[in-house]
């Protein structure tokens, strides 16, 4: 589990670069302890497509890339930069609106032992898969996870991964709104890796989808995984960003300011034509 590598480089960049402005914090009276300064640099909220769309071979490798990632010494070193040197996490599956699984509860990562166990718990967890794909409930389940962590952070991230457009439930761009105006930060890990497809309801330019219509808040970006031979290196990549707190290596475009680029009611619209339901 600690054999990691990744490109110096990168690295170097990431944790080259500025910091991110913490997300606008106004009261949280949730939890009474949680109105003391903060207590962890970011809480951090997983959350994983299981879809029937993503192979199991996708499914294990995905798995394995947060595992790997939260235990290797890039994502160690970036844990270090934080003023508090911890963050909190959790992570859930999701595919349907109402299919939302906690693989696990909110955790305390500030050092290997704490990463290990995390990563072990991730690992143990048997594989599962899920019928449609809804980013829009995978966000508003996200959404009050963050009133049950125990711990306060300076930032309030969802991580999303997922390899197709929202097609059950609401409309992704509400759940998103509502996310941003809680001043939380969704950043994300659109998979790229097969030639879209009309039977998995697969679209052309997933990534331009995930930045117009799924992200947003300060310092949001997307990291497309285009090769699977770089499935686990990219949720590295990303984990490191999201916990050093650091820009994209290129601006996204605010999800607001424009027309989306890709209908944000895409892949209902797939469904639709597809299942006439």
């Amino acid at each position: 589990m600690r054999c990691i590598s990744i490109l110096a480089a990168v690295v170097a960049g990431i944790l080259g670069g500025d910091h991110i402005s913490a997300a606008a914090q106004g009261p949280r009276p949730e939890i009474a302890d949680k109105q003391t300064a903060p207590s962890v640099d970011v809480e951090l909220v997983v959350a994983v497509d299981v879809s029937y769309s993503m192979d199991l071979d996708e499914l294990a490798v995905q798995r394995e890339g947060y595992a790997q990632a939260i235990v290797s010494k890039e994502f160690l070193q970036a844990l270090r930069t934080g003023p508090n040197s911890k963050i909190s996490v959790t992570y859930f599956e999701w595919s349907a609106s109402n299919d939302q699984k906690i693989i696990i509860p909110w955790r305390v990562i500030d050092g290997p032992e704490t990463a290990d166990a995390v990563a072990d718990e991730i690992m143990n967890t048997p594989v599962r898969r899920g019928s449609r794909t809804s980013i829009s409930g995978a966000i508003s389940f996200a959404i009050p996870l963050f009133d049950g962590d125990p711990h306060r952070g300076l930032r309030r991230v969802i991580d999303i991964s997922g390899d197709g457009p929202n097609n059950n439930g609401s409309p992704v761009a509400p759940a998103r709104d509502e996310a941003l105006a809680k001043g939380i930060v969704i950043n994300g890990l659109p998979i790229m890796v097969k030639e879209p497809s009309y039977s998995t309801m697969d679209i052309d330019n997933l990534d331009w989808y995930y930045e117009d219509c799924v992200i947003g808040g300060p310092g949001a970006f997307v990291l497309p995984i285009k090769d699977r031979e770089n499935f686990k290196e990219a949720i590295r990549t990303k984990l490191i960003r999201e916990v050093a707190g650091r820009a994209p290596e290129r601006p996204v475009r605010p999800a607001s300011d424009k027309e989306p680029r890709v209908s944000c009611t895409i892949g209902e619209r797939l469904w639709q034509d597809r299942w006439g339901r």
